[in-house]
């Protein structure tokens, strides 16, 4: 048997070998931070057939802003590490009305429903651009009063609940366990946050279940009386509708713990017969620009629709996944930067590997094992990240072809892991990162022109229609096989 003969065996072996392990296999627990119990634990659900997990969505009267962004992209990754596993239920709500809807709705002059029809369509495009995959359900809270009512009427049931001046608000002292979620007493509570203390309140922390309504307001018939819901109590009733009384997993932003998810922990044990609401609560962490909570007050709220006119969605997304999913994110002006650069150098090895074509879907190839068990890890983005980042600079550095095949399409299976690497690597470099670029023609042109005064011997010409080129933001990259061209910043 020659030489060449034994090494490609042998690599045939490896590759065999890389396969198998990337495989899910036992000693590789999914873990997670549970927000209830302050502690990691390893994920196991109630049934194994059928895992539940149900995160709160926009609540659509205005274009997302980047802190709008982060829970959808930090859950899509934790669904994709599920359906590795298990069959995943998936629901993300939207809330399409609310006191800041009605309000919005009404100064422009439209019904509530042509309002958030206008701005659920602008969401999704923003999603689908950052690449987050399709909840399983998208309930509107709309579509689900009779739930709703239902929920609030076994509340009263089982004195819960009372009515008071035409609203009927959850009795906190009924539910001894009441402050368990946030770790403080019912006092603190209160202090630290916006409790709104009316006269008809038993106790200040009682909270709204259903609210009346101007006659001619926004509204729906209840036993109550005309009225609209509150917040807390539409996610119950939207979980309980199309995932049970029990979930597995419940996510959101930090700013939900308190009052929005003891609420919903509250009203929906107490309506179920005292079954517990969730076993795993996640809580991603908020995001500060330059340093500052992001806040119209402080004219620094970044439209997530804005950035991705300037970057793609993959290098937003990217950027969302830098810091650990708990901790804050500080959106700089480096971040896009760092991400571009970042993408750049991935989708460079894969295109000189020879990837070509855009993917869809999960990819046959296993994921690499040490950014499967990085995400394990309670979603260790950063370090996920990092791990992709070395091998593809192992990639870079071989030289035998089947390898080098072998190691792009692990890199792009671990990118499909966190949302990333999913686009054509030849078009990445093509595509428009601003309205002021040059065009593809204009581009192929002035190339022509200086390989035409290189070969002339023209060099300080040459060099000027590079020097304007770079200003341009075109990077050009000289070769064995002639130039080729991609868009910095």
């Amino acid at each position: 048997m020659s030489l060449f003969a034994v090494l490609t065996h042998i690599l045939v072996i490896i590759v065999c070998f890389k396969r198998y392990v990337g495989q899910k296999r036992p000693g590789m627990p999914l873990t997670l931070h549970n927000t209830l119990t302050r502690t990691r634990e390893r994920f196991e659900p109630a049934d194994p057939e059928r895992v539940t997990m149900y995160v709160c969505g926009p609540t659509v009267y205005n274009f997302a802003h980047i802190g709008n962004a982060r829970p959808p992209v930090v859950f899509d990754v934790l669904a994709r590490l599920l359906r590795r596993s298990y069959k995943l239920a998936y629901v993300c709500n939207i809330t399409d009305v609310d006191d800041k809807i009605n309000a919005a709705a009404e100064s422009e002059g439209v019904s509530i429903s042509v309002l958030t029809a206008r701005y659920l369509a602008a969401y999704h495009k923003d999603m689908e651009m950052l690449g987050v995959l399709s909840p399983d359900v998208e309930p509107k809270v709309t579509e689900h009063m009779p739930q709703i009512i239902s929920l609030i009427e076994q509340l009263l049931k089982h004195d819960h609940a009372y009515v008071a001046e035409a609203h009927v608000l959850f009795s906190v002292a009924s539910f001894e366990a009441y402050g368990e979620l946030s770790g403080r007493d019912q006092e603190e509570l209160i202090a630290g946050a916006r409790v709104e203390v009316a006269t008809y309140k038993k106790n200040p922390a009682d909270f709204v279940l259903w609210k009346p309504s101007p006659v001619n307001g926004v509204g729906w018939e209840s036993p109550w009386g005309y009225g609209r819901p509150g917040w807390h109590v539409e996610c119950s009733a939207m979980v309980k509708t199309h995932l049970g009384s029990t979930i597995d997993i419940h996510g959101g932003g930090l700013d939900l713990v308190f009052p929005h998810h003891e609420n919903e922990v509250a009203q929906s044990t107490c309506a179920h017969g005292g079954q517990a609401y969730c076993r795993y609560w996640i809580h991603n962490g908020l995001i500060h620009v330059e340093s500052e909570k992001m806040a119209k007050s402080l004219g620094n709220v970044l439209l997530l629709r804005d950035l991705l006119k300037e970057v793609p969605g993959e290098v937003v997304r990217l950027g969302l996944l830098t810091a650990h999913y708990r901790q804050p994110l500080d959106w700089n002006s480096t971040v896009l930067t760092d991400a571009q650069q970042k993408l750049d150098r991935i989708y460079g090895a894969l295109r000189d590997a020879g990837v070509t074509g855009a993917k869809t879907g999960e990819p046959e190839e296993p994921p690499p094992p040490a950014v499967l068990e990085a995400l394990e890890d309670d979603l260790n983005s950063p370090k996920a990240l990092a791990e992709l980042f070395s091998l593809v600079r192992e990639l870079n550095r071989a030289t035998n072809k089947e390898q080098r095949a072998e190691l792009a399409h692990t890199v792009r299976a671990g990118g499909w892991l966190l949302g990333l690497l999913q686009e054509d690597p030849e078009e990445w470099f093509i595509q428009s990162r601003s309205t002021d670029s040059l065009g593809e023609d204009q581009i192929s042109v002035l190339l022509a022109e200086r390989e035409s005064k290189r070969r002339a011997g023209d060099f300080s010409e040459a060099d000027r229609i590079r020097d304007e080129l770079v200003r341009r933001g075109i990077v050009i990259e000289d070769g064995s096989g002639g130039p080729r061209w991609r868009r910095g910043r």
